[in-house]
């Protein structure tokens, strides 16, 4: 089965794996706990403000999915969080240590370099040097069953080029197989731009995969606000 996140999916996932490894004695999370996760100043990027209400409706989609599991009934009235995605008896994706640290660090930080990777990941898992971060990329990006990560367009200024995760589709800043006239991500921003009357400004993949996550974020909170004034209007 393929896997598709949106940008506040993989955040949640993300930080499921890294609590589950890190600090398994308090794993599985409640919201709150969750929360926090997903707003970390540390480990993040982008750095995010969600309230519970969109971390709420992020799970269930996800439960949805069966990609988590909820936890609660005997001696406890809080409701705690579980991660099906990956490495469990109810699904076939399975990772080694590794594997599974460098996953976890594409879901919490995006694109990264092997040795941005390495600094990154050898917290949930230990890397002798970048060939072995190199090595398991290869192996994620050359699975029987189709590849989890790709290797994105070395960008300009950049000595090494970054990889991403292929669980949201393909990257913003993946090389596209789409006519030569088709419009980039960029194109798009500022044609949109132009359309407001607003200075054309072009956005690297990276700057986009930011704004969409945060947009994403803005879209459930105003979702919920919008509900809740229909609610009180008798809509």
């Amino acid at each position: 089965m393929k896997i598709e996140l949106t940008a506040l999916e993989a955040r949640v996932i993300g930080c499921l794996i890294e609590k589950q490894v890190t600090t398994s004695d308090q794993y599985p999370l409640s919201l709150n706990a969750l929360v926090n996760a997903c707003n970390q100043k540390s480990n993040r990027d982008p750095v995010l403000e969600l309230d519970e209400p969109a971390v709420q409706q992020t799970l269930d989609a996800l439960a949805k999915k069966h990609l988590i599991l909820e936890r609660g009934g005997f001696g406890s009235r809080v409701s705690k969080y579980q991660q099906l995605f990956c490495n469990t008896e109810f699904g076939t994706l399975k990772f080694t240590a590794q594997e599974l640290a460098v996953v976890c660090e594409l879901l919490l930080r995006g694109p990264q370099t092997p040795g941005e990777l390495r600094s990154h990941a050898s917290r949930l898992a230990p890397f002798a040097d970048v060939s072995e971060v190199e090595a398991t990329l290869k192996g994620l990006s050359e699975r029987e069953s189709g590849p989890l990560v790709v290797c994105l367009p070395r960008e300009p200024g950049r000595r090494e080029a970054r990889h991403a995760h292929l669980f949201g589709g393909k990257p913003l800043s993946a090389p596209a197989t789409v006519p030569a006239t088709a419009a980039s991500g960029a194109d798009f921003a500022d044609s949109a731009a132009a359309d407001r009357g607003a200075p054309s400004t072009a956005l690297s993949g990276s700057a986009l995969e930011t704004r969409l996550l945060k947009l994403e974020s803005e879209v459930q909170t105003l979702g919920r606000e919008l509900r809740e004034l229909k609610a009180q209007l008798g809509c």
